[in-house]
């Protein structure tokens, strides 16, 4: 199999971008949702595909300066910049890649994920901003791949300082890309994935979800099994990324923006107590300081075991969230 990631192994190389991955360390830097092509197996959402929006991480932001804000929320010490096909603004690559630089140093890894092969011209745009190119070939190019314009890029771009690599999903005849190892750093396969707005596209090739609990696409492991002895090859599993790389990213968040009555969970989400009063609470409040409470449209917020303890006589409704941190989405509410 493989090397998946986050499990290194001797003599294979894992790349800077990837590694930081894992250790949920890096930004997600979403810059647009156009693209070029119309690939069956695209697994964006309906709100980004085909949308020009930018997200950092699940934060929609309009400027670098909302990025950074994201990027400083979890600590980030790389961004990963996809889409969409990034390289349809390039203006908007290098204003977001020159910010993140600018704010955090050099040595803040970047990497670019693009279906397009870019020249001596936009790479030279790219220099010093992006520090790994993660070329996604089109699937009908791979029994070809040496006469196609993304091993012209991937020769040039190492010449000029990049680390190169392609990035694609575990699809039948992966195999083909054997013939570029020797012009890349490393190519990485990512488990096909079952999304909502390619699934009828994958119902009609006859591909099923592997089990109801991940994304991943019955099959996709033993296609990629076909590239697993080279050095160059890692494989990225659906549920590493739900069960890894998410889970680290979130605690990084939660560490740094947990409010103080908050517990951080094992999976990096936030547990707290909600108080809907029905009646005069001050007497009750009288007894905490103003740290170890908030008011938030009218609901009192607050460690959920101080509210199980304490409020039993209040009247209102009283229950446990728990949610992504820095008000992401709510995983679970548990009435008290």
């Amino acid at each position: 199999m493989p090397q998946e990631s986050g499990i290194p192994s001797g003599g294979r190389f894992l790349s800077p971008g990837c590694v930081l991955c894992q250790q949920g360390a890096k930004m997600v830097l979403f810059v647009t949702g156009r693209c070029h092509r119309a690939c069956w197996y695209c697994p964006l959402s309906r709100e980004r595909k085909g949308r020009d929006v930018v997200f950092a991480n699940e934060r929609k932001v309009s400027s670098p300066f909302e990025a950074i804000e994201v990027a400083e929320s979890m600590s980030a010490l790389g961004t990963g910049i996809t889409g969409g096909e990034p390289l349809l603004e390039p203006d908007r690559v290098v204003e977001y890649a020159a910010a993140l630089k600018e704010h955090f140093g050099p040595d803040h890894q970047i990497h670019l994920y693009t279906g397009l092969a870019p020249d001596e011209p936009m790479l030279r745009r790219l220099q010093g901003l992006v520090d790994e190119i993660r070329l996604h070939p089109p699937h009908e190019s791979w029994p070809c791949i040496l006469e196609t314009d993304f091993a012209r890029s991937a020769v040039l771009a190492r010449n000029m300082g990049f680390l190169i690599g392609i990035e694609v999903p575990a699809l039948p005849g992966i195999e083909n890309l054997a013939a570029a190892l020797p012009l890349l750093d490393f190519l990485n396969i990512n488990e096909l994935e079952w999304g909502e707005t390619c699934a009828d596209a994958m119902r009609k090739r006859g591909l099923e979800p592997e089990d109801g609990v991940h994304n991943a696409v019955l099959g996709a492991r033993q296609w990629a099994e076909k590239l697993s002895l080279d050095p160059k090859v890692h494989f990225c599993s659906s549920a590493f990324k739900d069960s890894v790389q998410l889970r680290e990213r979130l605690k990084r968040i939660a560490a740094n923006t947990a409010r103080p009555f908050e517990e951080v969970t094992d999976d990096g989400t936030v547990v707290y107590g909600v108080l809907e009063a029905a009646g005069p609470v001050d007497a009750f409040l009288e007894g905490f300081d103003e740290d170890e409470y908030a008011v938030c449209d009218g609901r009192i917020e607050m460690a959920w075991w101080v509210l199980a303890e304490h409020g039993t006589g209040l009247p209102g409704k009283k229950y446990v969230v728990e949610r992504y941190p820095n008000g992401g989405m709510v995983v679970e509410v548990t009435p008290l």
